[in-house]
Formats: C-alpha cells, sequence, structure tokens
C-alpha cells in the first residue's frame, strides 16, 4: 500500500513539473510575438524615434493563401521577431474578407495607402524610410525565417 501511495504522489508530481515547463514554454512562445502597428502615421513616428526600417504588410490576412504561408512561415517564428524587435516597426495594413464591415474612413486610409504604394497584390511588403519613401520591395519568399531576414536585409542595404 505505501508503494502505491509512493508512486502516485511521484506520478503526480512529474505531471504537475511537466504541466509547469508547458505552461512556461506557452507564456514563453506568446511573449515573443512581433507588435504590429495598424496607424501608418504612429508606424512612420516610431521609426524615427528609434531609427528603424519600416515594414509595410499589405495583406488579405484572412483569405489570401500566400500571406497565410508568410505569417506561418516566417513571421510567427522566433527568429523573424528578434530581427524584427531590433531593426522593424511592422505595420499592417489588411484587407480581410470583412474590409466593407470597417469603418468608412478606415477603408478610405487603407485604399489611399494602397494606391499610394501601387499595391496590386498581396501580400505586398515594403520597406520604407521612417520618411515613407520605399527602399525595398517584396512578398512572399520561400525557405523560412532566416533566408527572409537574408532578403529583407539585401534589400535594406543595396
Amino acid at each position: 500500500m505505501k508503494k502505491s501511495v509512493i508512486i502516485l504522489t511521484l506520478l503526480f508530481l512529474i505531471i504537475s513539473v511537466i504541466g509547469c515547463a508547458q505552461e512556461k514554454a506557452k507564456e514563453n512562445n506568446t511573449s515573443k510575438q512581433l507588435e504590429w502597428l495598424e496607424d501608418y502615421d504612429l508606424a512612420l513616428q516610431k521609426a524615427e524615434a528609434e531609427d528603424k526600417i519600416v515594414l509595410i504588410d499589405f495583406t488579405g490576412s484572412d483569405w489570401c493563401k500566400w500571406c497565410i504561408k508568410l505569417v506561418d512561415e516566417v513571421f510567427s517564428h522566433e527568429e523573424f521577431v528578434d530581427y524584427a524587435n531590433k531593426k522593424l516597426v511592422m505595420l499592417k495594413i489588411d484587407f480581410p474578407t470583412t474590409f466593407q464591415q470597417l469603418p468608412a474612413e478606415e477603408q478610405m486610409k487603407r485604399q489611399r495607402l494602397q494606391q499610394r504604394y501601387g499595391v496590386k497584390g498581396y501580400p505586398t511588403i515594403l520597406l520604407t524610410n521612417p520618411q515613407g519613401q520605399v527602399i525595398g520591395q517584396t512578398g512572399y519568399q520561400q525557405g523560412g525565417p532566416l533566408k527572409y531576414i537574408d532578403h529583407l536585409e539585401k534589400l535594406i542595404n543595396k
């Protein structure tokens, strides 16, 4: 009987430790996320203040296959998050399936930016200086976060 109690106690402790470790891992993953801004002027101001490049993601976040792949394969990875937090201000200009349900003023802001930068398809990724001048343009690139970072660096350092 004593052996059963000891074994059950040990199992309980092991399960508790594993549960705590999994919860800690979840916390670490959620704390390493990109900060996406949705206000163009605020993104430029932040880039100026922090001496960073603005990455503008023109996306159809809930319907565009390549946009979703870009998030899954690049933007959600720790390597990219670390890179972006050091060098970029992330700005999302989203055209989701619910776009027509957004306030008219918000629709107009997004459409004006789309026209200003000549965006014709999604995802379109623009790199701009803090004044909004384009220094590079790309889209979905296969190869994961490290390859994407290298690609962005080449665009920035042209």
